[in-house]
């Protein structure tokens, strides 16, 4: 028996042993199980079948503030219901909310729970919107040929077929159009419509420059089962088109509709295969946040997906107090990895309206993409990217020309995008200093910030 000091093979001194593995470093496996909806008084007598019923979870997804906080009646103090309340009330996007999103909330910290901040807006968080925030602030609207349909990059479209999503988050991008009019906003009208889709079509089939089609919405997973068919073979049969992505939140926050909307996935499946046999790549785009939201109904779910060879792609975006800290967007990133989702995007914060609270500075994401690198093997691993405001695109949140971490502005150029422009992502006001906050509140002297920026950008030092 050769002792671990022994030399090695040609006399080199042996490899450090590594010390035993600390289980802490192992939570991404721990995943919630079990019937946790009974915490919720309104579910507490649901049993497991129907809890993973794609058709109950949608019937009692909740639309109407005030069901939404009887649901939560007794977990939650008198304060807290008129806190949500003044927070709806002043909200841009329309209230969903799905009972496993509601029973993976912890009630009794609510103020903190990092799934409460994404989809429960409170009247005492909220912050005044950014001054130079618009309501469509990718400009995806400019960049449309025809309704519901953004030609941005060369070789690739945005497709958005409907306005519904199985939830509604609080910092969806397009507020502008996702979901019913609120007292904030109206809406932009993109509901599914025949008429619309064929103008879509035809344009994406006019453009030879055009491969790669994301649909989106809205939600793909709002889409029945036929739609899913008709709008996948009629992009797959296009000899330009050489990849789709279909793109949901559905499995982060009900994931029940893979277990049991078998129409639905056989759809999918059918498209993919189909893309397969025609040598072009169909994959399906999703979007969690927190690793809380990852569950053995989730894996169940992704489980199922792998079986049928479907690629699964994530896309987060960073939250202040959602995945703000370097162990959470760790532990996200390597829960993803544990059921078979490749964590693709982890974005800066739109500029949204109603949300400043939810966003952080871009230093965060340069400090975290730094921590995150190395944890995970290198496919696994997220590009921290800028959706550049205006319609600049995803930039690599490294790239900046210029970036004034005492004003906040950020500056970034599109080469292959929109060349000879500049676009600027502002860091939120709050987090600022004093005189920085003190200077956003003067018209005049905002704009002295952002020439100061986007000339420092045109002659670096």
């Amino acid at each position: 028996m050769v002792s671990p000091s022994a030399a090695a093979p040609g006399g080199e001194a042996p490899a450090a042993l590594k010390p035993a593995v600390d289980p802490a470093t192992l939570a991404h496996k721990q995943l919630l199980g079990g019937a946790f909806w009974h915490r919720i008084p309104a579910y507490a007598d649901v049993d497991e079948a129907t809890f993973l019923d794609h058709k109950w979870q949608a019937k009692h997804s909740i639309t109407n503030v005030h069901k939404l906080l009887a649901a939560v009646k007794g977990l939650v103090s008198a304060e807290f219901v008129a806190d949500a309340e003044a927070g709806f009330k002043a909200a841009p996007m329309s209230v969903r909310v799905s009972p496993y999103l509601l029973s993976l909330i912890n009630w009794e910290k609510p103020y903190e729970d990092p799934l409460r901040r994404q989809f429960i807006p409170l009247g005492s968080r909220l912050l005044p919107d950014h001054p130079k925030l618009g309501l469509d602030s990718l400009g995806e609207m400019a960049d449309a040929p025809t309704p519901g349909l953004t030609h941005r990059y060369a070789d690739k479209a945005l497709f958005l077929p409907l306005d519904t999503c199985p939830v509604y988050c609080r910092f969806c991008t397009r507020s502008y159009a996702v979901g019913v009019d609120t007292d904030e906003v109206e809406k932009v009208p993109l509901s599914v419509d025949k008429e619309r889709w064929q103008k879509a079509f035809a344009y994406i089939a006019s453009r030879p420059e055009l491969e790669d089609i994301v649909i989106s919405g809205g939600d793909a997973y709002n889409l029945r089962a036929q739609q899913i068919q008709e709008i996948g073979e009629t992009l797959v049969a296009l000899p330009n088109i050489r990849r789709m992505r279909f793109a949901t939140k559905g499995p982060a926050v009900m994931p029940q509709k893979i277990l049991t909307d078998d129409a639905w996935l056989d759809a999918l499946t059918g498209v993919v295969e189909k893309g397969r046999k025609l040598h072009k790549e169909v994959v399906l785009h999703t979007h969690f946040n927190h690793p809380n939201e990852i569950t053995a109904i989730t894996q169940a779910a992704m489980n199922r997906l792998f079986e049928r060879g479907i690629t699964v792609r994530n896309q987060s975006v960073l939250q202040r107090g959602v995945n703000d800290s370097a162990t959470t967007m760790q532990l996200l990133v390597k829960r993803l990895g544990y059921v078979n989702v490749h964590p693709y995007y982890v974005y800066m914060h739109d500029l949204v309206k109603g949300v400043e609270d939810l966003r952080t500075r871009l230093q965060t994401a340069l400090d975290i993409e730094k921590t995150v690198r190395g944890t995970t093997a290198g496919f696994n691993t997220p590009t921290f990217v800028c959706d550049a405001p205006g319609g600049g695109g995803k930039r690599d949140v490294h790239s900046y020309e210029h970036y004034d971490r005492t004003t906040g502005i950020s500056v970034y150029t599109a080469p292959a995008v929109k060349p000879g422009r500049q676009f600027l992502y502002f860091d939120p006001i709050d987090l600022l200093p004093a005189e920085s906050q003190q200077r956003w509140r003067d018209p005049a002297e905002q704009q002295l910030m952002i020439d100061a920026a986007i000339a420092a950008a045109a002659n670096p030092r």
